[in-house]
């Protein structure tokens, strides 16, 4: 042992090799002895392993399942949605034809072949043959050697137009449907198809044009016909569904759906068209004679009520809209005017009617007379004349008609206006009618003249075909046939169906009808107004009008005859009508003549029998 003395001078003991005596060391404060490890345990750690791995199992799993049994048939839908193409077909727009079946309107079918390069070019033949049997190749030249023939093109020239990377390139226009036909038998679909470029045509050219209408770029019925019965020959497009790839190209095993378009049906007018060739020519060449704006004819089958014409002067061509306005329609159902003195034949019906005068009954008629303040003047001045209610009717009296209508209630007067048509639109439905214009129905609490002047057709304002109405009623003994211009449909097939007939609607008993139908012949005698509308070889019974037309702020004048043959067995009506005619004002004068020649033509063109009774005319004077 050795000693040594610390800087304080305390001895310490230091330690020669024997642990005797020795104090130990003291560890510092916190630290612990090192424990000995002990090796990992396996099994411990693949349980853990096996756990972690199910969790990880069930999450993909159960996305699994979502995937496929929850989301599946809607992923998959969506999937499919996003490859599906869907092609129209264009149905074929139905024609219009008149009552004997000539074609006024047709739709002429022409195709624009369309190729898509960037498709053509994963074109497979996948062992197909061209009409020669050669085995085709695949690309723009297979697509070329299977259509180069049909379209008339070389096999060269066609592939250098089918290669590219454009989508639509059009390859040829104008083509006719059996080139069409021929190319859809090829079964390039996704690498050729065609579009469907229809022309609507008018092989009658200005015949009926007003009647006809138009239609637009996409074949839609514009005005006439064609739009009153676009539902009936528009027809319904077709569809063809099928599945894609990325590339526009056909999935060959994808499932198409087609839907076949259902073409249009023909539609049948009662419109014939010689009648309505010879009334627009009579008509123009009226207007070139009297220096008039325009003339207007109607010709009505009475029985049925079918419009058998219904003219404007004026070349409107449906095939040129350039040069006239087609869409317009026809002004004998959107224009009006006063009726004037044809609408003396409702006074007259009204009067008999209602038991207030019989035809035989003596007036001693002024040329002026005045009534409630009003003062009324005939067309022309005379001396009191000795006249019966027939014979101032076929002199066609303002002044007489108001002594007659005075006996009348105002609201009679009213009620048979309403019965007769006025204020509503005809059955006819095309577009662009007028309802015409009626007075207020308590007017004659307010004013005394127009309660008196709608007994001669003024104060009140109707188109042609309501004006001419009231000269049918007349004639089909008192009941008033709803106007019609549709004779029937036509189906693609062949299958026919009528127009179901219209409902009549009684307005006057037959014998008020027959005295005043004798009254209307007496007014187309030579001691009436409408001498110049005979018909050789026929009775005709109507009556002449010079109405006044408001435009503009101004005046104009209606130059109008309506008449009805046979008288003594009635079939047609035939109405003229002609807009501020510069060398008379007058219908007799201008219209009637037009009458008689239209009258003249449709009577022979229907094979109808001349006159045999011949008339029983009550007295005119006493």
């Amino acid at each position: 042992m050795s000693r040594r003395t610390t800087a304080r001078g305390r001895a310490t003991t230091r330690s020669t090799g024997s642990s005797a005596g020795v104090v130990p060391r003291r560890r510092p404060a916190g630290r612990r002895p090192s424990a000995r490890r002990e090796p990992g345990d396996p099994a411990r750690r693949q349980r853990w392993l096996i756990v972690l791995v199910a969790i990880l199992l069930t999450v993909f799993v159960g996305r699994l399942v979502q995937v496929q049994v929850v989301q599946g048939p809607a992923l998959a839908s969506t999937a499919q949605q996003a490859r599906l193409a869907t092609q129209v077909t264009p149905a074929h727009r139905g024609d219009i034809l008149d009552r004997d079946g000539t074609v006024l309107a047709t739709s002429v079918d022409r195709y624009t072949i369309i190729a898509d390069q960037d498709a053509i070019q994963d074109f497979r033949a996948n062992g197909r043959h061209d009409a020669d049997g050669q085995p085709v190749q695949d690309g723009a030249l297979g697509i070329a050697q299977l259509l180069g023939p049909v379209l008339g093109e070389t096999e060269a020239t066609l592939a250098a137009r089918l290669n590219g990377e454009s989508r639509y390139v059009k390859l040829k226009q104008g083509v006719v449907p059996e080139v069409q036909r021929a190319v859809a038998e090829l079964d390039l679909r996704g690498y050729v198809y065609a579009e469907l470029s229809s022309k609507r045509t008018y092989p009658s050219g200005a015949v009926a044009g007003p009647i006809l209408g138009f239609v637009n770029s996409d074949l839609e019925g514009q005005g006439g016909a064609e739009a009153a019965f676009d539902e009936v020959l528009a027809g319904t497009d077709g569809t063809y569904t099928y599945e894609r790839g990325r590339d526009g190209v056909p999935i060959p095993t994808s499932e198409i759906e087609s839907v076949a378009a259902v073409p249009g049906q023909d539609v049948r007018l009662t419109i014939d068209a010689d009648v309505q060739w010879k009334a627009e020519e009579l008509l123009d060449e009226a207007v070139r004679d009297t220096g008039a704006e325009y003339a207007v004819a109607v010709v009505h089958d009475l029985r049925t009520g079918e419009v058998v014409a219904m003219a404007d002067s004026g070349d409107v061509d449906p095939n040129d809209r350039s040069t006239a306005a087609v869409a317009d329609g026809s002004r004998a159902v959107s224009v009006v005017f006063e009726p004037g003195s044809t609408g003396k034949v409702i006074a007259m019906a009204a009067a008999l009617e209602g038991g207030y005068w019989e035809p035989d009954d003596q007036f001693e008629v002024p040329d002026t007379y005045t009534v409630d303040g009003e003062t009324f003047r005939d067309s022309h001045p005379h001396p009191v004349e000795r006249w019966t209610l027939a014979g101032l009717f076929a002199q066609s009296s303002n002044t007489g008609t108001v002594m007659m209508g005075e006996k009348i209630p105002f609201a009679v007067r009213y009620d048979y206006l309403r019965k007769f048509g006025f204020g509503e639109r005809t059955a006819l439905g095309l577009g662009g009618e007028s309802a015409g214009l009626l007075p207020a129905e308590d007017i004659d609490t307010v004013e005394n003249r127009t309660p008196y002047t709608i007994l001669f057709g003024q104060g009140v304002a109707v188109n042609a075909v309501q004006a001419t109405q009231v000269f049918s009623t007349i004639a089909n003994g008192g009941v008033r046939m709803p106007a019609t211009i549709l004779a029937g449909t036509r189906t693609a097939d062949g299958v026919t169906t009528d127009a179901e007939p219209g409902e009549g609607t009684r307005v006057v008993s037959e014998e008020t009808a027959a005295d005043v139908m004798t009254m209307m012949e007496a007014a187309t005698s030579e001691e009436g107004t409408g001498s110049r509308a005979q018909v050789p070889g026929y009775r005709v019974a109507g009556k002449t009008g010079t109405a006044q037309m408001f435009e503009g702020g101004g005046t104009t004048y209606v130059a109008s005859y309506i008449g009805v043959a046979p008288a003594d067995d009635p079939r047609f009506t035939v109405s003229v009508f002609l807009k501020s005619p510069r060398s008379s004002i007058f219908g007799g004068v201008v219209a009637a003549p037009v009458f008689s020649e239209l009258m003249g033509y449709t009577l022979r063109k229907e094979g109808v029998p001349p006159s045999r009774e011949p008339v029983d005319q009550f007295p005119l004077t006493w």
